[in-house]
Order: structure tokens, then sequence, then C-alpha cells
């Protein structure tokens, strides 16, 4: 993600842009000879920042400053570099490319935390735990199932950047206001040139003549900014809710993040085990999705055709979210991939919490055997609360089971057959597989190459 946003790979975007619109040019007959080509393609990528530089210091433009430098290493193209061109027509273009790049990128790390949380959900499909709502204890799922919510979640945000892959389009070449207005000049006044000139270009550069905005101003839509930072908060917020319920189950003693054997969690605690990679990433994710607000700013504020102060602000949003965003998912996918699980943590913690979520079942055992369902569910009440007021007020053990063995109320009832937690988590374990199933296994092979070649992340 770094090599993608960085200025030597910016700049000799920059310059492909330059040579598709020469070559276009030259094949239409309007300037540029095959020489002159060619003198470009030679020195794409021998980018001299430094000259470059100097240049800009000079010039104060960024664009001219390139233009000059390309110009003394492909002395022979001087005379024809960014015929007919503005400076939008150049940085419009090439960003386009390098925002397909850095979602492809982002689509690539999301399958991979896909995959592993698919993985992880299919390992613990049916280990019950406990399962909380307002963070209270609630009705029993199992931890696949839990893993596969999360997994959920980032499945949809993979379908957001996909979504953003397929609608993201080039500028093409429109001038100065969008109108064409100089290259219809430089075609001699036939627009169908013009249009022959523009789909040549953006087939040279973009390898597709038929993905251009249909129409722009000086600069493609801001508002297309907007949307693309909106669906990489999206992913920021898998992120965000993931690492946010790893830190709370690690609290609980149910899992930990991957932990190395000579790392140290506090430098006053030696006992510490702290989920510092879930609290780098939720940090990492929360900066994205505050760069939103930063884009609709700047899209809701540009000036009729165009104004300035989008661009210095572009320089540091767009890249700083993929950036943000490809880190946060480099810790994730480290952590999904490394997590431990406690067994005997989640069973314990599910037993002391399953004799209150086993009353409704131990109400309907009683009424099956001629029990008054009020009478049953008033004393059902009563023990219950003084059970949790023992365990809350003594520290003592869940002790309602044994409560209710010694009410003559319900005599007979078999109540171990009826804490089984087990018979608790519903269908929580086909679910699970379906889910695999239906949303991971397609997911798994359509990014099977990205998969296979992604390095393992140290983070």
């Amino acid at each position: 993600m770094r090599a993608i946003w960085s200025d030597r790979h910016r700049f000799s975007t920059w310059r492909r842009v330059w040579l598709a619109l020469a070559q276009a040019q030259m094949e239409l007959h309007l300037g540029p000879t095959a020489e002159q080509v060619d003198a470009i393609r030679r020195v794409l990528d021998s980018v001299d920042l430094d000259a470059a530089a100097k240049h800009e210091q000079r010039l104060r433009h960024d664009v001219m400053a390139h233009v000059h430098a390309l110009g003394d290493q492909a002395t022979t193209a001087r005379a024809i570099l960014h015929l007919g061109a503005t400076s939008q027509d150049v940085v419009c273009n090439a960003d386009a490319v390098l925002q397909r790049e850095a979602l492809t990128l982002i689509a690539a790390r999301l399958a991979r935390v896909i995959d592993r949380l698919g993985a992880f959900a299919h390992t613990w499909r049916d280990l019950p735990v406990l399962g909380f709502t307002h963070y209270q204890p609630a009705q029993p799922l199992t931890m696949g199932r839990r893993a596969a919510l999360w997994a959920q979640e980032f499945v949809i945000a993979l379908k957001e950047i996909e979504l953003r892959l397929d609608g993201l389009r080039l500028r093409g070449l429109r001038g100065a206001t969008g109108t064409q207005a100089s290259f219809l000049s430089l075609c001699g006044g036939d627009p169908k040139r013009v249009d022959q000139l523009e789909r040549r270009f953006a087939e040279l550069f973009w390898g597709d003549a038929d993905s251009l905005w249909p129409i722009t101003s000086q600069t493609y839509p801001r508002i297309w900014d907007a949307q693309m930072l909106s669906s990489l908060a999206i992913g920021a917020c898998a992120v965000h809710k993931c690492a946010n319920d790893i830190r709370l189950l690690c609290n609980l003693r149910e899992v930990d993040e991957p932990f190395e054997a000579e790392q140290i969690g506090s430098s006053a605690m030696p006992y510490k085990r702290n989920p510092m990679r879930c609290e780098r990433a939720t940090g990492l994710a929360r900066f994205v999705i505050s760069l939103t607000h930063n884009a609709y700013d700047t899209a809701s504020t540009q000036w009729l055709e165009r104004t300035l102060d989008d661009s210095s602000n572009r320089r540091l949003s767009l890249p700083e979210s993929f950036l943000a965003l490809d880190g946060a998912l480099e810790v994730m996918a480290n952590v999904v991939g490394g997590l431990v699980v406690y067994p005997g943590q989640c069973r314990a913690r599910l037993a002391a919490e399953l004799p209150f979520l086993a009353t409704e079942e131990i109400l309907l055992a009683a009424v099956a055997r001629g029990v008054d369902r009020q009478e049953a569910h008033e004393t059902l009440r009563q023990h219950s609360h003084a059970a949790a007021q023992r365990i809350k007020g003594e520290g003592a053990a869940n002790d309602l089971i044994s409560r209710l063995a010694g009410d003559p109320l319900f005599r007979g009832i078999q109540f171990q057959d009826l804490v089984d937690a087990s018979q608790f988590v519903g269908r929580s374990i086909e679910q699970t597989d379906e889910f695999l199933r239906a949303s991971v296994e397609p997911i798994r092979a359509r990014y099977a190459v990205a998969l296979k070649d992604e390095p393992t992340l140290r983070v």
C-alpha cells in the first residue's frame, strides 16, 4: 500500500498518462511522432524526484514541474508533452489507477480476514459459549457462530469495496472545464475525432474505453471520493466491531490474541497479557471512520467547475485512509489467524449462568407434571433472585439447581438433562455451516490467488 501511494509510483503513473496521450495523438495524426512516443516510453520509470522538486521550486506547479523533468529526459518529446491537456487530465486519470490498485489490495486484505475467520468458525463451530445482549448474560450460542457474525461484517465490507471497484471510472480527456474545448481545437473542430482520441487514450492507459465518467468538470466528481472513503469506513467498522469483541472476550479469559514467547504486556505489571493488536486495530479503524466527514466536506464545497482546496486535502485523506485500513486489516488477519480459545473457561462461564437460562425449560417441565404455571413461575423467580443475590453479595457459586431440587414443587424433574449447554445453542452449528458454505467459500474461490500468494504477516 505504501508503494501504491508513493511519490515515485504516482509520478511514473503521470508519465503513463503522457505516454498514452502522445500515442493516441500519434495514431490519429495529431502531431506526435513514433520517435517522440518511444522517447517517453524509455524513461517511464526513471523519475528524477530531485530534478522535479527543483523545477517545482521555480515554477510553483507540480504537474508542470514533472512535464519539465520528463522533457529533460525525453528531449525528443519535449515539444509535444502535455499537448492539449490540463493538469487534471493527468492527475485525475492517474488517481483512478492508484485507486484501482489500492481498492484491489484492500479487497484481498478483507478476503484474507474472511478466510481466517471462516477457518476459526469451522474449528469452533460446536463449542457452546455464553451469549450476551447489553453485555449481560443471554442465550448461549457457539464460538464458531460468533466468529461467523464477525466474518459476515467483513463480507459486507468486501461487497462494498467490490462495488466501488465496479463503479470506478476514468476522467478521460476533458480539458480545463470538462468541455474538451482544447481537444476539439486540436482535432480541427471534429467532435468524432475527439471521441476517437479519448477512447483510444482510455484503451491504452486504462484498458477499457467504456469506463469513463459521462461528464466532468475540471476534475472527476469529488463526491466519488466521499463514496470511496465511506466504503473504506465500512471496512473499518467491521475491524472495530471484531477487535472490540475480542478485547471483551480477552477480559473474560475466554480467548487471547496471539502472544509471543518474549512479549511484554506491561512495563509495570509482569502478569499482563494485553490485547494490544486489537487495540491498535481499533485505533486505526477509528481514524479511517473519522476521515469520511472530511471527504463529505470536500465534495460539498467544490465551487462551480473547480476550486483547488481539494488538492492538498486529498493528498492526505485518500492515501491515509487506505494506509490505515490496510494496516488494520493486516493486524486483524494476524489476530484471527492465531486467536487462542480456552474451552474450559468458556464452559465454566456458561455453566455458572446456565441455571438461570434454563428456568424456562424448567417451567415447562413443571407444568408438564401438572404444576400450576403461575405458581411455578413465582417460585422460580424467588429462587433465581435468591441465588443471584448470593452470587453478587457473597461471591458464591450459583446454587439455583440445588435450591430447585430441594423444592417439593419441582420433585421428579431431571435437572441435569435441562442444563445441558448443547441444548440451548439453537441452530448455531447449522447456521455456521451454512454461512461458511454460502458466503465464505465463494470468496475463497474468487480470491484464491491472493490468498495463496499473500505472505504470513507479523504485526
